[in-house]
């Protein structure tokens, strides 16, 4: 995989992580969710997630510190997702909505600045000097 494959893997990993606030949002608030919480807390399920584990990252990619900090933040925001659509299931909205204000938009942010800055370092990189 190249570098301007590794970016776009990592720019449509923000916007889709970006998203599932909504989602979220939506099911607090009408108190149902297609989702089911054991596929949403893994992190290998979605695009990105299977994209993580998958063989398409250089094993020099696995090691770096932006890769394993990025899986260690992804498995935990799919982890608290997961959480969130729990409660909505078992029918506890005040408990999903704190979780979502609080917990959830804290791992949300973290993950989606690792993202940014991982894609940053990927365009210094990438550039021509």
């Amino acid at each position: 995989m190249d570098g301007r494959d590794l970016l776009a893997q990592v720019q449509a990993a923000i916007g889709a992580h970006g998203a599932w606030k909504l989602k979220l949002s939506t099911a607090v608030s009408t108190g149902r969710s297609d989702d089911e919480p054991a596929s949403v807390c893994r992190d290998d399920l979605c695009r990105f997630g299977a994209w993580l584990h998958g063989p398409d990252i250089a094993p020099s990619i696995r090691q770096g510190k932006p890769y394993q900090v990025v899986r260690r933040l992804h498995a935990e925001f799919h982890q608290c997702a997961g959480e969130v659509l729990d409660r909505v299931k078992r029918g506890d909205q005040a408990g999903a909505s704190a979780l979502l204000a609080g917990d959830y938009t804290d791992r949300s942010a973290t993950l989606i600045r690792a993202l940014t800055k991982w894609k940053s370092e990927l365009q210094a990189v990438s550039e021509p000097v």
